[in-house]
């Protein structure tokens, strides 16, 4: 199978006025963001708020999107559960669904030490059917140590790649510096949009990032143009990025700021699971604000 590069758009989820998900609506995200160029999909990230999700929920998600997809684009299907036991069942299911591979984050919840973290995805990666991407998110799983990720990635064959959203620039170079020499088919992906160049031209394979799925066409054409070694227009675009990128995170609580960006796209996204107490409401006002300044000066909406 092909290595995973690129970027991958961690789509969010709309949800319907009765809080259901808005399946027709789901289904034309995916089109669009297929005919914007994104390299991959990846249903069940964070920005699709798979934890607000049930289990059922979950598969069906990625049942919808495979569909929409059609075997064009590889599926990076999130597959992070609170047990052992579900991640395999989901895993199993994704790979019926013909994804690339499945993304998992550390335990969640409970703290769990550092070696009980590694065991975990050494028996994931035992009876999986399907290819593993660890997730590594220390601000919302336990942590899966530099170390670990070396042992793993030295050990098991199906763990193909890591997404590392530690937002720790410095423990990506050292991934890259570490791993790459003994296992350059292993797939190193930033989490971060903003320092997405810096990931880069450190030699990253490329970034699952929640800005593809508001503005694809910039993401896309920053990476395109790092591919053709055009450093200047990169630079450029990722600071460019950086005025649509911090309205969308300050707006409201995560992933807020990214549905109101994706609604002034054109999207019925819905409400958020979450409900917005009066002060998010009006911090996701002054966000959009901001959000649709940046999309009207590009031409965008």
């Amino acid at each position: 199978m092909s290595d995973i590069k690129g970027i991958y758009c961690p789509n969010l989820v709309p949800f319907s006025s009765d809080g259901s998900i808005n399946e027709p609506e789901l289904e034309r995200i995916t089109q669009w963001l297929i005919e914007k160029g994104v390299s991959g999909l990846y249903p069940n990230g964070s920005t699709g708020e798979f934890i607000r999700l049930s289990f059922e929920e979950r598969l069906r998600v990625v049942e919808i999107m495979a569909k929409a997809n059609r075997g064009r684009l590889p599926i990076l299907a999130g597959a992070a559960e609170g047990n052992i036991d579900c991640v395999l069942k989901a895993a199993q299911h994704y790979a019926d669904l013909g994804c690339r591979a499945i993304s998992v984050t550390g335990p969640y919840y409970f703290n769990v030490k550092p070696e009980s973290v590694e065991f975990y995805f050494r028996e994931i990666s035992r009876q999986s059917p399907i290819d593993i991407v660890l997730y590594n998110i220390p601000q919302f799983s336990n942590e899966i140590q530099a170390e670990s990720i070396y042992r793993l990635a030295m050990d098991c064959e199906n763990i193909v790649g890591i997404k590392d959203s530690s937002r720790d620039m410095p423990r990506f170079a050292n991934l890259i510096h570490k791993i790459k020499p003994q296992r350059p088919d292993f797939s190193i992906l930033v989490g971060c949009e903003e320092i997405l160049f810096p990931a880069l031209l450190m030699g990253g394979d490329g970034a699952t990032v929640a800005t593809a799925g508001v503005v694809p066409e910039l993401v896309m054409d920053m990476y395109q143009k790092f591919k053709d070694l055009d450093i200047d227009s990169c630079r450029k675009i990722q600071l460019d990025l950086l005025d649509i990128i911090n309205p969308m995170l300050l707006g409201g609580n995560f992933p807020d700021g990214f549905r109101a960006g994706a609604a002034l796209r054109g999207f019925a996204c819905g409400s958020p699971r979450q409900p917005l107490s009066p002060s998010d409401q009006r911090s996701l006002s002054e966000s959009e604000e901001a959000i649709a300044q940046f999309l009207k000066d590009r031409e965008l909406i």
